[in-house]
């Protein structure tokens, strides 16, 4: 695993989010870490607009899915050897705790919990400009060896 001195800058990453959904949906990373515990963090904001809402006005299931999927997906793949692996995702879930309307942002952190050579455990926590909790998620990450 990577330390904090091999970690990517944040414009590598978010360079590398054009042309994907990352992008389409407005999502922008803010930082990357590694903090006093030793954890690997990452953290992006995604505006809820036209393109991440439901017919309600509110933020819709799945965008929120998918920024919590891309904070562990971009956090995994910045915890290994990029030259040697690359991370995909092998489950995810997401528990839903409160709306963000239309005209806001919400903010996610993703947390590694186990990083392991084959697997990887990543918690997200989303929440609103207020900084209350919107969303929980936890993702497994498969590593694999690049051919």
């Amino acid at each position: 695993m990577l330390d904090k001195t091999t970690l990517a800058t944040l414009d590598q990453i978010n360079n590398r989010q054009q042309k994907t959904m990352s992008e389409f949906l407005g999502i922008e990373f803010t930082e990357i870490g590694v903090n006093e515990a030793g954890e690997h963090f990452v953290c992006a904001k995604m505006p809820v607009d036209e393109r991440t809402i439901q017919p309600a006005g509110i933020l819709h299931g799945g965008a929120s899915v998918v920024l919590a999927e891309t904070l562990g997906s971009v956090g995994a793949n910045f915890a290994v050897d990029r030259e040697k692996y690359m991370c995909v995702g092998l489950e995810i879930n997401a528990n839903h705790v409160r709306s963000v309307p239309v005209g806001n942002w919400v903010y996610g952190k993703a947390v590694a919990l186990h990083l392991g050579k084959t697997t990887q455990l990543w918690e997200i926590k989303l929440t609103n400009e207020q900084g209350k909790l919107t969303c929980v998620s936890r993702l497994t990450i498969a590593v694999l060896e690049k051919k």
